[in-house]
Protein backbone atom coordinates (compact mmCIF):
# COMPACT_ATOMS: atom_id res chain seq x y z
CA UNK A 1 0.00 0.00 0.00
CA UNK A 2 0.87 3.86 -0.54
CA UNK A 3 2.03 6.41 1.60
CA UNK A 4 -0.98 8.84 3.34
CA UNK A 5 0.29 11.92 0.89
CA UNK A 6 0.41 15.69 3.19
CA UNK A 7 -2.07 17.03 1.11
CA UNK A 8 -4.60 14.37 1.96
CA UNK A 9 -3.51 13.95 5.76
CA UNK A 10 -4.45 18.00 5.92
CA UNK A 11 -7.58 17.04 4.69
CA UNK A 12 -7.80 14.74 7.29
CA UNK A 13 -6.74 16.83 10.34
CA UNK A 14 -9.17 19.63 9.56
CA UNK A 15 -11.73 17.25 9.78
CA UNK A 16 -10.91 15.50 12.71
CA UNK A 17 -10.85 18.72 14.44
CA UNK A 18 -13.44 20.10 13.44
CA UNK A 19 -15.84 17.00 14.16
CA UNK A 20 -13.96 15.82 17.25
CA UNK A 21 -11.60 19.08 18.57
CA UNK A 22 -8.49 16.84 18.30
CA UNK A 23 -5.10 18.42 17.38
CA UNK A 24 -3.70 16.77 14.33
CA UNK A 25 -0.35 18.20 13.75
CA UNK A 26 2.00 17.28 10.89
CA UNK A 27 3.83 15.32 13.43
CA UNK A 28 1.08 13.07 13.24
CA UNK A 29 1.21 11.96 10.07
CA UNK A 30 2.92 8.69 10.36
CA UNK A 31 0.29 7.63 13.63
CA UNK A 32 -2.66 8.47 11.94
CA UNK A 33 -1.34 6.38 8.17
CA UNK A 34 -0.88 3.20 10.06
CA UNK A 35 -3.61 4.15 12.18
CA UNK A 36 -6.03 4.06 8.74
CA UNK A 37 -4.24 1.24 6.71
CA UNK A 38 -6.58 -1.67 8.07
CA UNK A 39 -9.11 0.64 7.41
CA UNK A 40 -8.05 1.37 4.29
CA UNK A 41 -7.06 -1.99 2.92
CA UNK A 42 -10.82 -3.69 4.87
CA UNK A 43 -12.41 -1.06 2.17
CA UNK A 44 -10.85 -2.38 -0.63
CA UNK A 45 -9.80 1.21 -1.36
CA UNK A 46 -6.41 0.88 -3.63
CA UNK A 47 -4.65 3.59 -1.70
CA UNK A 48 -4.74 6.09 0.93
CA UNK A 49 -5.61 8.77 -1.91
CA UNK A 50 -8.60 6.78 -2.87
CA UNK A 51 -10.00 6.41 0.40
CA UNK A 52 -9.84 10.14 1.05
CA UNK A 53 -11.35 10.77 -2.21
CA UNK A 54 -13.97 8.49 -0.82
CA UNK A 55 -14.51 9.87 2.31
CA UNK A 56 -14.37 14.11 0.96
CA UNK A 57 -15.59 13.87 -3.10
CA UNK A 58 -17.55 10.89 -3.08
CA UNK A 59 -20.27 11.74 0.22
CA UNK A 60 -18.19 8.50 2.04
CA UNK A 61 -18.32 10.69 5.29
CA UNK A 62 -21.92 10.26 5.65
CA UNK A 63 -21.08 6.33 6.52
CA UNK A 64 -17.43 6.40 7.80
CA UNK A 65 -17.21 9.34 10.09
CA UNK A 66 -17.76 6.79 13.17
CA UNK A 67 -14.85 4.45 12.19
CA UNK A 68 -12.79 6.86 11.08
CA UNK A 69 -12.52 8.68 14.81
CA UNK A 70 -12.78 4.80 15.75
CA UNK A 71 -9.37 4.33 14.18
CA UNK A 72 -7.54 7.61 15.11
CA UNK A 73 -8.58 8.38 19.11
CA UNK A 74 -6.21 7.23 21.45
CA UNK A 75 -7.37 4.97 24.54
CA UNK A 76 -4.79 4.53 26.67
CA UNK A 77 -6.26 3.81 29.81
CA UNK A 78 -5.92 1.44 32.95
CA UNK A 79 -7.76 0.69 36.74
CA UNK A 80 -6.44 3.09 39.43
CA UNK A 81 -4.54 5.56 37.31
CA UNK A 82 -3.41 8.68 38.86
CA UNK A 83 -4.84 6.94 42.32
CA UNK A 84 -4.48 10.22 44.29
CA UNK A 85 -7.95 11.12 42.95
CA UNK A 86 -9.80 7.78 44.40
CA UNK A 87 -8.23 8.34 47.69
CA UNK A 88 -9.44 12.17 47.72
CA UNK A 89 -13.37 10.78 46.69
CA UNK A 90 -13.52 8.72 49.52
CA UNK A 91 -11.22 11.26 51.98
CA UNK A 92 -12.73 14.20 50.99
CA UNK A 93 -15.12 14.71 48.37
CA UNK A 94 -17.46 11.85 49.09
CA UNK A 95 -17.63 13.01 52.65
CA UNK A 96 -18.30 16.74 52.04
CA UNK A 97 -21.14 15.70 49.14
CA UNK A 98 -22.99 14.30 51.91
CA UNK A 99 -22.17 17.19 54.41
CA UNK A 100 -23.58 19.55 52.07
CA UNK A 101 -26.47 17.30 51.67
CA UNK A 102 -27.18 16.71 55.21
CA UNK A 103 -27.22 13.33 55.06
CA UNK A 104 -27.18 9.82 52.57
CA UNK A 105 -28.27 10.11 49.09
CA UNK A 106 -27.51 8.41 45.44
CA UNK A 107 -24.22 10.06 44.23
CA UNK A 108 -23.86 10.63 40.44
CA UNK A 109 -20.69 10.58 38.97
CA UNK A 110 -19.32 10.86 35.11
CA UNK A 111 -16.50 9.43 33.14
CA UNK A 112 -16.64 11.88 30.37
CA UNK A 113 -13.48 9.77 28.36
CA UNK A 114 -14.20 6.64 29.60
CA UNK A 115 -12.04 4.75 27.32
CA UNK A 116 -12.49 1.14 27.85
CA UNK A 117 -14.40 1.36 30.84
CA UNK A 118 -11.19 1.33 33.70
CA UNK A 119 -11.74 4.90 34.71
CA UNK A 120 -15.78 4.17 35.53
CA UNK A 121 -15.66 0.61 36.73
CA UNK A 122 -12.56 2.00 39.46
CA UNK A 123 -15.28 4.75 40.26
CA UNK A 124 -17.80 2.42 40.43
CA UNK A 125 -15.19 0.03 42.77
CA UNK A 126 -14.42 2.98 45.11
CA UNK A 127 -18.13 4.32 45.20
CA UNK A 128 -19.47 0.62 46.01
CA UNK A 129 -16.63 0.45 48.99
CA UNK A 130 -17.87 3.68 50.54
CA UNK A 131 -21.29 3.02 50.24
CA UNK A 132 -20.87 -0.28 52.14
CA UNK A 133 -19.70 1.78 55.17
CA UNK A 134 -22.17 4.85 54.97
CA UNK A 135 -25.47 3.25 54.86
CA UNK A 136 -27.76 5.01 53.11
CA UNK A 137 -25.06 6.00 50.11
CA UNK A 138 -25.87 4.42 46.39
CA UNK A 139 -24.03 5.59 42.90
CA UNK A 140 -24.66 5.72 39.44
CA UNK A 141 -22.23 6.90 37.32
CA UNK A 142 -22.75 7.57 33.36
CA UNK A 143 -19.31 6.91 31.48
CA UNK A 144 -19.15 8.32 27.77
CA UNK A 145 -16.58 8.49 24.54
CA UNK A 146 -16.64 9.24 21.25
CA UNK A 147 -15.42 5.98 20.35
CA UNK A 148 -17.72 2.82 19.67
CA UNK A 149 -15.21 0.61 19.33
CA UNK A 150 -13.72 0.95 23.04
CA UNK A 151 -17.54 1.18 24.37
CA UNK A 152 -18.44 -2.33 22.97
CA UNK A 153 -15.43 -3.47 25.43
CA UNK A 154 -16.49 -1.40 28.55
CA UNK A 155 -19.86 -3.19 28.27
CA UNK A 156 -18.60 -6.07 28.38
CA UNK A 157 -16.32 -5.58 31.35
CA UNK A 158 -13.84 -8.20 30.03
CA UNK A 159 -10.68 -7.77 30.63
CA UNK A 160 -6.48 -9.29 30.97
CA UNK A 161 -5.45 -10.11 33.78
CA UNK A 162 -2.14 -8.01 33.66
CA UNK A 163 -4.26 -4.78 33.20
CA UNK A 164 -5.89 -5.38 37.14
CA UNK A 165 -2.75 -5.32 38.91
CA UNK A 166 -3.52 -1.95 40.10
CA UNK A 167 -6.82 -2.67 42.00
CA UNK A 168 -5.93 -3.44 45.60
CA UNK A 169 -6.10 -7.15 46.68
CA UNK A 170 -9.48 -6.95 48.59
CA UNK A 171 -11.21 -4.88 45.53
CA UNK A 172 -9.90 -7.63 43.42
CA UNK A 173 -11.87 -10.10 45.55
CA UNK A 174 -14.73 -8.21 45.49
CA UNK A 175 -15.38 -6.86 42.03
CA UNK A 176 -13.93 -9.45 39.57
CA UNK A 177 -14.16 -12.57 38.15
CA UNK A 178 -11.42 -14.74 37.27
CA UNK A 179 -11.82 -16.81 33.86
CA UNK A 180 -13.13 -20.62 34.13
CA UNK A 181 -10.88 -20.71 31.60
CA UNK A 182 -7.57 -20.24 33.98
CA UNK A 183 -5.66 -19.96 30.56
CA UNK A 184 -7.30 -17.04 28.78
CA UNK A 185 -5.95 -14.65 30.88
CA UNK A 186 -9.21 -13.22 31.47
CA UNK A 187 -11.26 -11.20 34.25
CA UNK A 188 -14.42 -9.87 34.30
CA UNK A 189 -16.47 -7.00 36.28
CA UNK A 190 -18.58 -8.61 38.86
CA UNK A 191 -22.68 -7.61 37.42
CA UNK A 192 -23.78 -5.96 40.64
CA UNK A 193 -20.94 -3.33 39.71
CA UNK A 194 -21.67 -3.63 35.94
CA UNK A 195 -25.42 -2.22 37.01
CA UNK A 196 -23.79 0.63 38.32
CA UNK A 197 -22.31 2.04 35.55
CA UNK A 198 -24.09 3.45 32.17
CA UNK A 199 -22.35 3.77 28.88
CA UNK A 200 -22.82 6.06 25.93
CA UNK A 201 -21.65 7.81 23.06
CA UNK A 202 -20.72 11.64 23.30
CA UNK A 203 -18.57 13.64 21.50
CA UNK A 204 -17.51 16.17 23.86
CA UNK A 205 -17.61 19.23 21.50
CA UNK A 206 -21.12 18.45 20.80
CA UNK A 207 -23.76 20.98 21.94
CA UNK A 208 -25.93 20.62 23.86
CA UNK A 209 -25.02 17.74 26.22
CA UNK A 210 -27.49 14.77 26.17
CA UNK A 211 -26.48 14.32 29.70
CA UNK A 212 -28.26 14.71 33.19
CA UNK A 213 -27.21 17.68 34.98
CA UNK A 214 -26.86 18.08 38.69
CA UNK A 215 -23.48 15.75 38.59
CA UNK A 216 -21.52 15.43 41.83
CA UNK A 217 -18.18 14.24 40.11
CA UNK A 218 -17.10 14.70 36.63
CA UNK A 219 -13.82 13.04 35.47
CA UNK A 220 -12.32 14.57 32.87
CA UNK A 221 -9.31 12.99 32.24
CA UNK A 222 -6.13 13.37 30.03
CA UNK A 223 -8.73 14.38 27.23
CA UNK A 224 -8.03 18.29 27.26
CA UNK A 225 -4.38 17.95 26.50
CA UNK A 226 -6.05 16.91 22.61
CA UNK A 227 -7.43 19.92 22.19
CA UNK A 228 -6.65 23.60 21.81
CA UNK A 229 -7.31 26.76 24.20
CA UNK A 230 -10.76 27.32 22.67
CA UNK A 231 -11.70 23.42 22.43
CA UNK A 232 -10.82 23.09 26.21
CA UNK A 233 -12.52 26.40 27.18
CA UNK A 234 -15.40 25.04 25.06
CA UNK A 235 -15.71 21.84 26.59
CA UNK A 236 -14.53 22.59 30.01
CA UNK A 237 -17.75 25.61 30.13
CA UNK A 238 -20.45 22.66 28.89
CA UNK A 239 -19.14 19.95 31.77
CA UNK A 240 -19.59 22.75 34.16
CA UNK A 241 -23.03 23.38 33.28
CA UNK A 242 -23.70 19.65 34.31
CA UNK A 243 -21.80 19.66 37.48
CA UNK A 244 -24.06 20.93 40.12
CA UNK A 245 -23.12 23.96 42.53
CA UNK A 246 -20.30 22.12 45.35
CA UNK A 247 -19.90 19.44 43.22
CA UNK A 248 -16.47 18.17 41.48
CA UNK A 249 -14.54 18.36 38.47
CA UNK A 250 -11.16 16.59 38.08
CA UNK A 251 -8.82 16.55 35.26
CA UNK A 252 -5.50 14.55 34.30
CA UNK A 253 -2.25 15.45 36.41
CA UNK A 254 -0.91 16.86 33.24
CA UNK A 255 -3.93 19.06 32.71
CA UNK A 256 -4.69 22.83 34.10
CA UNK A 257 -7.47 25.47 33.55
CA UNK A 258 -4.74 28.42 33.31
CA UNK A 259 -5.91 31.13 31.27
CA UNK A 260 -9.40 30.47 31.61
CA UNK A 261 -12.15 32.27 33.30
CA UNK A 262 -14.60 29.37 34.98
CA UNK A 263 -16.92 28.92 37.53
CA UNK A 264 -14.84 26.73 39.32
CA UNK A 265 -12.48 26.80 42.35
CA UNK A 266 -8.96 24.73 42.67
CA UNK A 267 -8.99 22.85 46.06
CA UNK A 268 -6.16 20.59 45.05
CA UNK A 269 -4.09 19.06 42.35
CA UNK A 270 -6.44 18.93 39.57
CA UNK A 271 -9.19 18.67 41.63
CA UNK A 272 -12.02 21.88 41.30
CA UNK A 273 -14.95 22.53 42.88
CA UNK A 274 -17.84 24.10 41.11
CA UNK A 275 -19.24 27.65 42.50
Amino acid sequence: MDRLEPRDFAKLARFIHGYSGIKMPPAKLTMVEGRLRRRVRDGAFESFGAYCRYLFDQGGLDRETVHLIDAVTTNKTEFFREPEHFRLLTERVFPELLESSRGPRPLRLWSAACSTGAEPYTLAMVAADFAQRVPGVSATILATDICTEVLQTAISGIYPEDMIKPVPPELRQRFLLRSKDRGAGLVRIVPALRAMVRFGRLNLIDAPYRVERDQDVIFCRNILIYFDKPTQELVLRQLCEHLRPGGYLVLGHSETLAGLTLPLQSVGATLFRRL
